[in-house]
């Protein structure tokens, strides 16, 4: 597969669109009754295991491993310090797992891995998972005890967690579903209409392709970041939006077609209505579009971009930080996603415009008193927004010190300066009007 082409699909892609009939296929066992609780479980973790041999050769072992210690901890750790073991053992080994590759790619200057680079990518989302898990056990809201009594024998007393974790749906990527309701939505399979949730993936496979096939266009006119080296002044600033504009579809056609793949396997939104299930149909998708695209609040679009991840971020690190929790919120992110140098300076500036808006929109709001005036007041916020997410994105994707400069030192540093010494500003107002 040429993947360099532009009509070719992202390798994760790939990947998910091989699992599809195997998903559909599993949905249509479960319905027809053919299967066990035990058999349903067993399947998706055969099918995780298979999908990950795949996808990532011998790199599965990345995935493997801390699965089974994980496992091993959920059931010989207590609740009060089963978080801080799985999430020490978790973070540690991805860490490491992230350490090999700046090896790789900067002391060695080895070729780019792609199945490497699946291996980390779904490392990333299984920590969510064994973090989240971990938090629900110390919080109560699921008891291992009550997990050791339905079964007997050791294997199928870990079958369910072992499922969970590498689950082939939702392996290469997919909104974060906690333990309880993917136990509930597998014991609702068998009763679960057959055609709703195929015809949802269906639409949101469309989705896809429609988001696939813009960010050909765009890609087209203007390949990522490509310019950046030749333009000059506020010619600059077309250029990173553009580039920014061709990274958001690419995350955005992924996002539907994770979601595609988990309706299209029964585990995707419907089955949110079903008994004991803990939230709305939308708790499992990622991608509302219309509110990042049009938001003029950056706050907002933080909290909408990848929702279940910033969900996440918000219970495992910003509800139990003691001190600057958005600052911690935002550092963790970066370590998570793997300390490259773009990804450190993208969202310590991103925690920054975040503060600067939760100040700024207020005193803007309190001076925009016409129609004309609020109508100007969300259109240049809007334009600025927009203009910083593309900022943040751009420096996110950069992996090297030269390019990252290169983007420094362009004219599009005006636009987070800008909101920065606004902060400054009225941080220092404040302080006058206590004093």
């Amino acid at each position: 597969m040429d993947w360099g082409s532009p009509l070719a699909p992202h390798p994760i892609a790939y990947y998910q669109l091989i699992a599809f009939p195997f998903a559909v296929s599993f949905h249509y066992l479960c319905i027809s009754g053919c299967l066990s609780l035990n058999a349903r479980y067993v399947l998706l973790l055969v099918g995780g295991c298979l999908l990950a041999c795949a996808a990532m050769g011998w790199y599965a072992l990345l995935l493997f491993i801390p699965t089974f210690c994980s496992v091993a901890i959920f059931h010989s750790v207590g609740p009060p310090q089963v978080h801080t073991w799985a999430f020490v053992l978790q973070m540690s080994w991805q860490t490491l797992c992230h350490l090999g590759l700046h090896y790789r790619e900067h002391y060695l200057q080895g070729a780019p891995c792609i199945r490497l680079t699946i291996a980390l990518s779904s490392l990333m989302l299984q920590t969510q998972k064994v973090t989240s898990l971990a938090l629900d056990i110390h919080e109560g809201k699921v008891t291992m005890a009550a997990e050791w009594r339905k079964g007997r024998e050791p294997l199928l007393r870990a079958l369910p967690l072992c499922s969970y974790l590498l689950f082939f749906p939702a392996l290469l990527g997919g909104p974060l579903c906690s333990f309880q309701r993917f136990q509930v939505q597998i014991q609702g399979l068998c009763t679960s209409r057959p055609t709703a949730p195929w015809r949802v993936a269906g639409q949101k496979c469309l989705r896809a392709l429609a988001l696939h096939l813009l960010r050909t266009a765009v890609r087209s006119c203007v390949a990522p970041l490509a310019g950046m080296t030749d333009c000059t002044g506020f010619g600059c600033v077309y250029v990173m939006w553009r580039s920014a504009l061709l990274f958001r579809l690419a995350y955005y056609s992924q996002w539907v077609l994770d979601e595609a793949l988990l309706s299209a396997a029964g585990l995707g939104l419907e089955l949110g209505h079903a008994p004991g299930a803990e939230a709305a149909c939308s708790d499992l998708s990622d991608a509302d579009i219309w509110t990042l695209e049009t938001t003029n609040r950056i706050a907002l679009f933080t909290r909408t971009w990848n929702r279940s991840t910033s969900r996440w971020l918000r219970r495992l690190v910003f509800q139990r930080s003691p001190a600057q929790p958005l600052l911690a919120t935002f550092a963790f992110s970066a370590w998570w996603h793997g300390l490259h140098p773009g990804q450190v300076f993208g969202f310590l500036c991103w925690a920054a415009m975040v503060e600067a808006d939760y100040r700024i929109h207020p005193f803007l709001r309190s001076l925009a008193k016409s129609w004309h005036t609020k109508v100007l007041y969300q259109a240049l916020t809007w334009v600025q927004t927009q203009l910083i997410i593309a900022y943040i994105t751009a420096a996110v994707e950069m992996r090297s010190f030269s390019t990252l400069w290169l983007l420094g030192a362009s004219y599009n540093s005006v636009f987070p300066l800008l909101y920065g010494v606004s902060l400054l500003w009225l941080v220092a107002r404040a302080k006058e009007k206590c004093v």
